[in-house]
């Protein structure tokens, strides 16, 4: 695939250059099997990317002193993408269908961090199985000369962590 990032990617000057801390300003947002135009991945923010345990608590019988505290399922924030009001888009079909139409069609969602040649620099987070909870715009307000944003807020299942080294060592193996 000409545009996966995977193939672009080159490899590191220096070790370095993998131990910096890669820059959140710029990022590439991929809807996989969507068929959407570039147009529709362009965010100017992507937020809510947290995951945390669930604890459960269990108080043993003749136990007084503590109660047990136990790791559970983990709980994942919704994903929220930010960028200006499209008027024609694909990718807000897709939300009016399911807010709408109540028809869901899952995706994956992958983001990835880049440099300023557009190359991976960071991890990818995968997002499985996504779909849209709300879409919101926000407030026109005739004294402020500011664009019109939309915010869509998806919920996935759980998202994955892919390293930039275990990337590259899947390319070149």
């Amino acid at each position: 695939m000409a545009d996966d990032p995977v193939e672009k990617m080159a490899p590191p000057r220096k070790m370095e250059e993998l131990l910096q801390p890669p820059g959140g300003f710029h990022f590439m947002v991929r809807f996989s099997g969507t068929g959407l135009p570039l147009i529709d991945n362009r965010f100017q923010e992507v937020g809510g990317l947290s995951s945390e345990l669930g604890v459960e608590e269990f108080q043993e019988g003749g136990e007084n002193r503590f109660i047990h505290r136990l790791p559970s399922l983990p709980k994942y924030g919704n994903l929220v993408l930010k960028r200006g009001l499209m008027t024609h888009s694909g990718l807000i079909s897709w939300c009016r269908d399911a807010i709408e139409n109540f028809i869901f069609e899952p995706v994956t969602v992958d983001v990835t961090l880049l440099n300023e040649l557009h190359i991976p620099t960071g991890p990818t987070y995968s997002f499985v199985n996504a779909w849209p909870v709300k879409w919101a715009v926000s407030d026109f307000k005739a004294q402020e000369n500011a664009l019109v944003i939309e915010t869509l807020e998806l919920s996935y299942n759980y998202f994955t962590r892919v390293s930039l080294l275990d990337a590259v060592k899947g390319a070149f193996s």
